[in-house]
């Protein structure tokens, strides 16, 4: 049969043909059509060679991805894959065909204005693309945070900064059995909560061949669909399970006149590998960086001088040169999990899923799934080593014994509850494997909103989405109720915010209001004396700032530093009063929405800059637009897309994404979605072929 490329009225593509090959070359040509310029910008993040078109303010990102080993990783794991699995392998260079074929007539206007040529992608790119996207995802640069802390304030602590904080992805995600519903079939629902991105991170897409029929939301530059999938017998989706399985080591290094050795645990200096690749960089002259990587792994921070020549790290007092490397499950394995792709399309029951997900790596995540038959499942997928309890904590010394890995963790289970399961990266099933986990605010207040109704429906669901309620303002809240002796204007406030309804709604005054009164609350523990040798993080990578810096690390973790029995000898109360005094003269004078405003990320602003909405939500509500606290209010993260899966019907299923179908500017399904998102509307999922609209045969 031909294939065929449908769009609904929403410009979603919807693919028709004869093989899972020929459908995933159309996969790649449609994504290639709709996203060049997305595409072309992954390709070149896997690669480490995105500063040679983005110029210097990419620089950062291209000298981590070729320290960290991005690509060749990458291509290690392709290579493996064709070993293993050469069925899926030829799956994936069929997608990258259709990338090809379409990339060679792409004319997206950033091309243009950058003045860059589509590249060629190779048959390991989408790995690649799959690696650069969540090699972060895990947040491993936490650790050096708690080494800052343990150094300056002691390791006990470090667990009043612990918080699902900067840089952290999360989701939420809720199952309902089928003695739960109005049909008697299961939902599943949620929303993944990343970085909003224009183009977005997730692709609505429609796949079909006589293999499988499948409806889900794909990572654009990956064949198949991966995270959240309905093949009509069976639906499945995932949260971030918070795993840690990434581990920093502190090496010693030498120069010899042959390279680069290391001290390994045994006591013997090794050759590390060495070698010096150019990153090119727009209007400037290219760039060198050193590559080292030990047996640990590469070395992505500092070398055998230290950083920047500044041999003594300030938390080590030996005053060893600073030399970190990264150990992270890929690099070790030659596996990113692509084995698992092409079963879940195949899926019929939830025993199909569950298999599928043996084959999973990396991002650990815990999987819900569900079918027509009453099954459902509830797991934790991923690949997280068996080593130290250290090695999870900190940055620990290659030198010494005892960091190896011994193998890996299985991955655990759990059930329903009443008939639910409710993940939003609490601890939950994943807890064994982790250190950081969200609070459990996301979690209860899902939770609570599913007992208040005994029987529910995928219509429902976005009720649940777009909850505002705020659980964690009771803390600041409980501190201001202790205060008295206010000006006249701060008691009046304190007792309008004792008041407030705690919805963090756009509309809400009171919301704003509360907002400020925290902002200057994280501000003036910030600054406190206890805390200035944290305000100045070492000079590590500009990549890893954001987990650094300490103004966001007081806002994500309010809650903990405000309810430890004591803070360094801080005034607590003290520094509540000031914060309301300060906005009781000078009260925002608007709505949250006015500075709770969506900050999309976009690897080259457009020329005519959009008017971004205002937005409901904050950080530990269910509906999770995260600004940072003490920073500022403009919400770089959020849902990514949103979804209802009806196991009944899979045509009452439900989707949505911040902005649109198409990555292509002034396309009509650029951003027609985001007043649906806005508002927390869904979009059908049209699975019948004769309500669309037929674009073309390829």
């Amino acid at each position: 049969m031909a294939t065929e490329i449908y769009r609904d009225a929403w410009g979603i593509p919807h693919l028709r043909a004869g093989s899972a090959a020929e459908l995933a070359r159309a996969q790649g040509l449609v994504t290639a059509s709709d996203r060049a310029w997305q595409l072309e910008v992954e390709r070149h993040r896997a690669q480490g060679t995105t500063a040679s078109f983005l110029g210097g303010s990419a620089l950062a990102w291209d000298r981590f991805a070729r320290r960290a080993r991005l690509a060749d990783t990458a291509r290690r794991c392709f290579a493996d894959l064709e070993r293993r699995d050469p069925g899926t392998a030829r799956w994936v260079s069929a997608y990258v065909d259709g990338v090809n074929a379409s990339l060679a007539d792409a004319t997206a206007p950033e091309f243009a204005r950058t003045g860059l040529t589509p590249g060629r992608w190779e048959p390991w790119t989408p790995l690649g693309v799959w690696l650069a996207t969540h090699i972060l995802f895990a947040g491993f640069p936490a650790k050096l945070w708690r080494e800052q802390v343990a150094a300056h304030l002691g390791a006990d602590a470090v667990g009043l900064f612990a918080a699902d904080g900067p840089g952290t992805s999360g989701s939420n995600g809720w199952l309902v059995g089928g003695e739960r519903t109005v049909t008697g079939q299961a939902v599943i629902a949620g929303d993944p909560h990343r970085w909003i991105e224009d183009p977005g991170v997730y692709q609505q897409i429609h796949l079909s061949c006589p293999e499988f029929d499948v409806v889900g939301l794909a990572v654009p530059g990956v064949p198949g669909i991966a995270h959240f999938g309905h093949t009509g017998t069976v639906a499945w989706a995932i949260t971030n399970a918070m795993s840690d399985y990434q581990d920093l080591y502190r090496e010693r290094l030498r120069r010899t006149g042959a390279g680069v050795e290391a001290l390994d645990p045994d006591g013997l200096w090794r050759r590390a590998a060495r070698h010096t690749e150019t990153v090119e960089l727009a209007g400037e002259d290219p760039v060198e960086v050193e590559v080292i990587e030990t047996g640990r792994g590469p070395v992505i921070i500092g070398g055998p001088e230290g950083l920047d020549g500044d041999p003594a790290d300030p938390s080590d007092p030996s005053g060893v040169p600073v030399a970190i490397s990264l150990r992270y499950p890929p690099r070790v394995t030659g596996d990113l999990g692509f084995a698992a792709l092409l079963p879940l399309l195949r899926a019929r029951r939830v025993a199909d899923v569950d298999r599928a997900f043996d084959r999973w790596a990396e991002p650990v995540n815990v999987v819900q799934a569900a079918d027509t038959e009453g099954g459902v499942l509830h797991r934790v997928a991923g690949r997280v080593p068996l080593r130290a309890g250290a090695n999870s904590l900190r940055v620990v010394p290659a030198w010494e014994p005892g960091h190896e890995w011994q193998g890996w963790h299985a991955t655990p289970r759990a059930g329903l509850t009443d008939g639910v399961a409710v993940m939003a990266n609490q601890r939950g099933p994943a807890a064994p494997l982790g250190v950081e986990f969200a609070p459990p605010h996301r979690a209860d207040r899902i939770t609570e909103l599913l007992a208040g109704k005994e029987r529910w429906s995928a219509a429902g669901m976005p009720a649940i989405h777009t909850d505002t309620h705020l659980a964690s303002a009771s803390t600041l809240l409980d501190r201001l109720d202790a205060l008295d002796d206010l000006t006249p204007e701060a008691a009046a406030l304190k007792d309008r915010l004792l008041g407030w309804d705690r919805r963090m709604d756009a509309g809400s005054a009171d919301a704003a209001l509360y907002a400020a009164v925290r902002a200057a609350v994280v501000r003036r523990l910030a600054a406190h004396p206890a805390f200035a040798a944290l305000t100045t993080p070492p000079v590590y990578p500009e990549v890893f700032q954001p987990w650094l810096a300490l103004v966001p690390r007081v806002g994500f973790a309010l809650e903990h530093l405000l309810r430890a029995e004591d803070l360094f000898g801080i005034d607590r109360p003290a520094a509540v009063r000031a914060a309301i005094e300060e906005v009781a003269l000078r009260p925002p004078a608007g709505v949250w929405g006015d500075t709770h405003r969506l900050a999309p990320w976009r690897a080259l602003e457009p020329e005519q800059p959009y008017d971004e909405p205002g937005l409901s939500g904050d950080h530990d509500c269910v509906l999770s637009t995260s600004g940072v606290p003490g920073l500022t209010d403009r919400a770089a993260r959020g849902p990514a897309a949103r979804y209802v899966w009806d196991l009944a019907r899979r045509e009452d299923s439900r989707w949505v994404v911040p902005l649109g179908a198409s990555g292509v500017p002034g396309s009509p399904h650029h951003r027609d979605q985001l007043p649906l998102w806005l508002v927390g509307d869904l979009v059908p999922v049209v699975t019948d072929w004769t309500k669309m609209k037929k674009e073309r045969d390829v």
